[in-house]
């Protein structure tokens, strides 16, 4: 992973709204689960823009 790739994860991760923070932090599984796929969503998205700006 270069470091463009490795900003862009630290950046998502910074900017998580707190909703995210406090479902990936919850007990309750499916909150947790809708957190998790939301995080997810957003890191594909800034791999996907980091690599494209790399072509």
């Amino acid at each position: 992973m270069d470091d463009k790739t490795k900003a862009r994860i630290l950046g998502v991760i910074e900017r998580a709204p707190q909703w995210l923070r406090n479902d990936l932090a919850a007990k309750d599984p499916a909150a947790r689960a809708r957190a998790e796929e939301a995080l997810a969503a957003m890191l594909v998205d800034a791999i996907g823009v980091s690599q494209a700006a790399d072509d």
